[in-house]
């Protein structure tokens, strides 16, 4: 027997409230438009319209995904990130609003930069932070590494989707590795890094700490690890002058201040989040 849509709805919401998902009908909603194929203007207006057998059973089959603790955004297989977007997969982490911060943070220098900057993306997953700036800076062109090669590919499609294929290249890295130091300038380093201590794992949200990629959560133990690196490394490939900026955890601020050579970087700033949380570590190259 077909059913309306406010009756999917709200059975499928009561389902996920007992499931202990916090944002119950919101989620309900969204993955209704997902299964019909329809947007939340429709939902709300339609609130009568029947959905075919075939359609509900795929909804309770996604409700009962998402009841389980799989994030909606694995489900639907899409998030909304600086205002484009993006394919996410169980390859790569879901994109989250305090990133946009880093992309916000480095649009207002690239607009000091130089008319062509070049980026590189360190730990690109989607491909969210460097496809959004390439597509905010048309005279950019990036460079984006990731461990992953499943990742490189969602990635890959992304960069098609939003029309930047030509300006960016992808290779499989561990941070910088596998890069040419002795030839590679760039003006922009930029990176999300996994920067979760080990031990923290446990204390995460079951859709964070049960389904998105571990090697994009922590680089074990040490939370810090990959950040030092990138403080290290990155003056390799670095013009003087030029930018890196990464996002840090919520309570690694002090932490990472006390990593930062002073010889070698200017520390621009610590950019705080929506909740005042130290967020964004902008530096500049210093002269030799």
């Amino acid at each position: 027997m077909n059913v309306s849509i406010a009756e999917s709805i709200l059975a499928a919401a009561q389902t996920l409230r007992r499931a202990g998902v916090s944002e119950a009908r919101r989620d309900a909603g969204s993955l209704l438009e997902y299964v019909i194929d329809r947007d939340r203007t429709f939902i709300i207006t339609h609130a009568e319209h029947l959905i075919s057998t075939e359609q509900l059973e795929r909804f309770r089959e996604c409700v009962s995904r998402r009841a389980k603790g799989e994030p909606l955004q694995y489900i639907t297989g899409r998030q909304a990130f600086y205002g484009l977007d993006f394919e996410v997969t169980k390859d790569v982490l879901i994109p989250r609003p305090e990133t946009e911060l880093l992309v916000e943070a480095a649009l207002r220098l690239i607009c000091d930069a130089e008319a062509a900057p070049f980026i590189c993306d360190i730990g690109t997953g989607s491909g969210c932070i460097a496809i959004a700036l390439l597509h905010e800076r048309p005279s950019a062109h990036a460079l984006a590494t990731d461990v992953s090669e499943a990742a490189i590919r969602v990635a890959q499609r992304n960069a098609a989707r939003h029309s930047v294929s030509e300006r960016i290249v992808f290779i499989v890295s561990d941070c910088l590795s596998s890069l040419r130091t002795d030839e590679t300038r760039f003006d922009f380093v930029v990176s999300n890094p996994p920067y979760v201590n080990g031990w923290a794992l446990e204390g995460l949200q079951r859709e964070v700490r049960d389904h998105e990629p571990r090697v994009a959560l922590t680089p074990g133990t040490d939370g810090l690890s990959i950040i030092r690196r990138l403080l290290s490394e990155s003056t390799n490939v670095l013009k003087t002058g030029g930018y890196l900026m990464i996002e840090i955890g919520y309570d690694q601020g002090a932490a990472v201040d006390s990593l930062i050579d002073n010889n070698v970087w200017n520390l621009l700033d610590i950019h705080q989040d929506l909740q005042s949380i130290p967020r964004i570590v902008a530096l500049q190259k210093r002269a030799p």
